[in-house]
């Protein structure tokens, strides 16, 4: 059950349908508190409407009621509160004896989606009637629906609610998708799983035959349907960081650091290319310097280094082409920071200082030797080899 509320009173609202994740049922009622001058008065009287719906800059018109003759109760002594605060008394107007009117003009979106609380009080500040009041906008047509697969094996989608988001209401997002050419259509169940607006689809999910995938937002005013989104598991594939991730020294060269990892492993029995992305920092600054694309290749030199600097380094993979696909692929997240130093000027000695020395064929890059601090080729003695497309240098 969840409970909403302001001042002396409270409203229950009740969870309700299958297959609709936060959806509820919005109609409320009263219950006593420990307030005494809070206290209900069971059937004394009522509020109409009861529970209405508006949009927002509508006039509100309402009555409160009295049942039979209450002792002591007259129409002339009631007052209203909204959310707890007692609202002016030229708002308000007598009918007759047993019926206090009210008139609320250009209301504003509800303070809570759950409604507003609109009571009708006795002279003593006993609660005789309740009622939920929402205003607010129907849901906008959501859009920028994105999704990716982990590895092949899921796929979570995330979308924007519309173009102002905010409607001062419940609105429940339901993620539906279905196989493109047959079969019917399937409600996502695990929402809220990467923010507020997603959804996690964990298993059962086909290769080889587009989804068509589709963000449906109802609440009391309204429903609204974003465009289709078309796509192929395979096209939209990520994958965990690259693992065991090694930073080392290059012998005593007070400039350069060795770095080598591991392509994907949950990859590792399909046909799929990847490339990589390598970014690093100094010890004491936030700011990363990039290294794009480093192509097909599991190891890279970093080059134009500050002697004796510690740098932190993390890699990151998009697999591409898995069975032949012609999408771009989406980039996995960082790898966790590895860290090693620079030798110092002068220093000498190999793999001082690194947290791990690991030999392997280094990938230079001439183009961006300035900007990335990639060896160019040619730089010093120990860099020999061929220059393969792009600039890039293999050395042995």
């Amino acid at each position: 059950m969840c409970e909403c509320g302001y001042g002396g009173e409270q409203r229950l609202r009740t969870p309700t349908g299958p297959g609709s994740p936060g959806l509820v049922e919005d109609s409320c009622w009263l219950f006593p508190t420990a307030d005494k001058h809070s206290s209900l008065i069971p059937d004394t009287a009522v509020i109409s409407p009861q529970d209405p719906t508006l949009l927002i800059g509508s006039s509100l018109q309402a009555t409160c009621s009295l049942h039979g003759d209450p002792p002591g109760t007259t129409a002339e002594g009631l007052y209203w509160t909204l959310n707890g605060r007692r609202l002016p008394p030229e708002l308000s107007r007598v009918l007759n004896a047993s019926t206090l009117a009210l008139v609320l003009a250009n209301l504003n979106g509800s303070r809570q989606q759950s409604g507003d609380n609109l009571v009708c009080h006795a002279h003593d500040g006993s609660i005789l009637a309740g009622s939920c009041l929402y205003v607010g906008l129907p849901p906008e047509k959501p859009f920028n629906i994105s999704c990716w697969s982990k590895n092949m094996k899921d796929l979570t989608c995330r979308w924007t609610p519309g173009a102002h988001g905010e409607t001062f209401l419940h609105t429940n997002y339901s993620l539906k998708y279905k196989l493109r050419w047959y079969g019917q259509d399937n409600t996502c169940e695990e929402y809220h799983t990467v923010g507020p607006h997603s959804c996690h689809i964990p298993k059962d999910l086909a290769l080889f035959t587009p989804y068509e995938i589709w963000v449906e937002a109802t609440n009391r005013l309204g429903s609204a349907r974003s465009d289709v989104l078309t796509l192929d598991i395979l096209d939209v594939v990520t994958t965990d960081p690259p693992p065991d991730v090694h930073v080392s020294r290059v012998g005593g060269l007070e400039d350069q650091l060795s770095v080598r990892w591991v392509s994907p492993p949950a990859l590792k029995d399909f046909l799929f290319q990847a490339k990589y992305q390598i970014r690093y920092r100094v010890e004491d600054s936030v700011d990363w310097k990039v290294v794009d694309d480093v192509s097909n290749q599991t190891s890279c030199r970093l080059a134009g280094l500050k002697p004796g600097t510690v740098y932190f380094v993390q890699v990151r993979c998009n697999p591409f082409g898995i069975y032949g696909s012609k999408k771009a692929g989406i980039w996995s997240e960082w790898s966790h920071p590895t860290a090693a130093s620079t030798p110092r000027s002068g220093e000498r000695g190999s793999g001082l200082g690194a947290r791990s020395a690991v030999p392997a064929t280094t990938l230079l890059s001439s183009f961006q030797a300035q900007d990335e601090g990639i060896l160019p080729s040619g730089r010093r003695g120990a860099a020999r080899g061929k220059v393969g497309p792009g600039g890039w240098e293999y050395l042995g």
